[in-house]
């Protein structure tokens, strides 16, 4: 499957004045970042710190779906890959992707708190602090 953004439509405005406080520190990234699958995520703005997942096959990444306010289950056939670096928009869904640094996870939009366990275990390069 390949995956494609419209490089010409303009969006809305959103802030990204939180980006530099959930990313505390990035050490590594996925080499020219991906774009993402967004065609099952409802929001119009991803925030930076929000979890990245692909397909077992790493063919597809997308951002972790959501359900109202917090994070929905992980789905089936799919694996945590990393931490959006900065808030980008669902139409220009081309990600940077973090896979070894520091989140403070006390500012990321979605509360981790049920996946941080599970997150930590697949990203062991990634620190998850509350500054």
């Amino acid at each position: 499957m390949s995956t494609t953004a419209d490089l010409t439509k303009k969006g809305p405005v959103y802030d990204t004045g939180n980006d530099t406080i959930v990313i505390v520190k990035n050490l590594e990234t996925i080499p020219g970042g991906r774009t993402l699958d967004v065609t099952s995520y409802t929001p119009d703005v991803i925030p930076a710190g929000h979890m990245i997942i692909c397909t077992d096959d790493e063919k597809t990444f997308k951002p972790m779906p959501v359900t109202g306010a917090a994070y929905a289950a992980l789905p089936a056939n799919h694996k945590y890959v990393g931490v959006l670096i900065s808030t980008i928009r669902k139409d220009k869904p081309f990600a940077g992707i973090m896979v070894r640094g520091t989140v403070n996870k006390e500012a990321t939009f979605y509360p981790m708190t049920a996946i941080l366990s599970a997150v930590r275990t697949a990203l062991p390069l990634i620190r998850f602090t509350q500054d």
